[in-house]
């Protein structure tokens, strides 16, 4: 069977074609949040709904209306046209003209001796200039002039008749289906309320997702959850409120339960440590008598270990602390130690962290770099949300293969770079414990002074 490597080899080798290629075109491009993707849901078959219902409207209803009332229009002139070639007149029109305006509700005048005007450019789009010339070229068969453009309430027309010209001016209304963009107008106000709603009840919605992944970071985090949350919204989501309590109940019961059983066990030992003691300064000085005590002093570090690493899982409340003073501190107590430390912080003054358990992150990484080098670099910075801190030493650093195995309880290196014989191997360990309790982590490199670079990066 092939291996997820070799899979995922060929599968950059032949990358995907075809529908493959676009659908993660498309998934590169759409919004990876709940709500954009809620409103996408919402939005989108509105719009196509709402698109095929004005096409359908635009194509059949519009342009039939149209179509029906231009032809009514042309049948009236064509009526007219008939009657000037057919029956006489008398000498001003009068009568048709009276008959047009009151049966016909058409206005025209007829010009003796007149002609067409040049014709007029025709609009890119006219629904009403397109029917109407149709139907008057299909009905009166002869040359013509219109007039549709403009925002007018009148449409003119000029027929050329012999040695004449006829001019009708009709309500445009008589001709086309001017109510159509209040129908329009009632659809996309209609959606554009039901699109506001739509939004705010999506709100209400998604609220309770945001309350629960923000109690879940903090937890993750080390932080106390937000006071008053509870499961809120549908059914789905209360449910998965409940679970998170629940799981946060049991993991916070297995810390406790864990951090008193290594306290109860520890504090035993110590009792039992100190009847060695008092028995061994009972022995005198014997040579033998002094390799058990170094024994007794071995075992009594490791339980301080212990009782640190019981105490890093320990909850405890978030405070503010001032990074200026610790830094200080820092400084004051390598001065101590005859140690060259330099300091820097930038971007970022307090920080929002467990007091005891933050500053036993940075105690541990600063004693490590004084305990192995002479000149130290301390440096404390933000960046993107993060408070990033390296401490840099010339001490002989750590070989890049074993940089993850000095996080494991109770590894020691060679030599060259284990020289504190108290060591119980767990200071690093507890120290990327309490980091990723915080919701981050502590990596080693090397240090631009030779020796071994270490950076711990929080959430803040």
């Amino acid at each position: 069977m092939a291996s997820v490597e070799s899979i995922r080899r060929e599968y950059e080798r032949y990358p995907p074609t075809g529908i493959r290629k676009y659908t993660r075109w498309f998934r590169k491009r759409v919004p990876t949040g709940l709500y954009a993707r809620s409103l996408l849901i919402i939005i989108v078959p509105m719009v196509l709904l709402q698109s095929v219902i004005a096409f359908v409207f635009m194509e059949r209803h519009w342009q039939t209306v149209t179509q029906r009332l231009s032809t009514a229009v042309t049948r009236d002139i064509a009526g007219i046209v008939d009657i000037l070639e057919t029956y006489p007149q008398d000498e001003g029109y009068e009568s048709i003209i009276r008959i047009a305006r009151d049966r016909l509700d058409l206005n025209i005048s007829i010009e003796t001796g007149g002609t067409l005007p040049p014709p007029r450019p025709k609009p890119f789009f006219s629904i009403l200039d397109e029917i109407l010339s149709e139907e008057i070229t299909k009905q009166v068969q002869l040359p013509f002039w219109i007039d549709t453009v403009g925002n007018s309430n009148l449409v003119e027309i000029r027929v050329q008749l012999d040695g004449k010209v006829l001019q009708i001016f009709a309500r445009r209304s008589q001709a086309y289906a001017s109510n159509t963009h209040i129908f329009l107008l009632w659809m996309v106000g209609t959606s554009l309320v039901m699109l506001l709603i739509s939004i705010l009840f999506l709100r209400g919605q998604i609220r309770p997702i945001l309350r629960l992944a923000d109690a879940a970071e903090r937890f993750g985090k080390g932080q106390p959850t937000p006071e008053g949350f509870k499961p809120r919204g549908a059914d789905e989501v209360r449910r998965a409120g409940l679970a998170f309590i629940r799981m946060r109940e049991r993991i916070e019961r297995q810390i406790e339960q864990r951090t008193a059983m290594l306290s109860g066990v520890s504090h035993d030992l110590r009792t039992i440590l100190t009847r060695f003691r008092l028995q061994l300064a009972l022995l005198g000085d014997d040579p033998e008598v002094k390799n058990l005590d170094q024994d007794v002093n071995d075992m009594q570090s490791m339980l301080e270990g212990y009782l640190a690493f019981a105490k890093g899982e320990a909850e405890e409340d978030v405070g503010e602390i001032d990074l200026n003073e610790l830094l200080e501190k820092l400084k004051h107590d390598g001065q101590l130690l005859s140690r060259d430390v330099k300091i820097k912080l930038s971007g970022v003054k307090k920080a929002e962290m467990r007091p005891n358990a933050f500053g036993r992150v940075i105690n541990n990484l600063f004693s490590n770099a004084c305990r192995y080098g002479k000149h130290i670099e301390v440096s404390i910075h933000c960046d993107d949300n993060w408070l990033v801190a390296t401490f840099d030493d010339d001490g002989p650093g750590i070989p890049e293969e074993a940089r993850e195995d000095v996080f494991r309880p109770f590894f020691r290196l060679d030599e060259a770079r284990n020289q504190d014989e108290q060591g119980t191997g767990l200071g690093l360990s507890i120290a990327r414990d309490i980091a990723r309790g915080h919701g981050g982590d502590i990596l080693l490199a090397n240090s631009q002074l030779g020796g071994l670079k270490a950076t711990l990066r929080l959430p803040v």
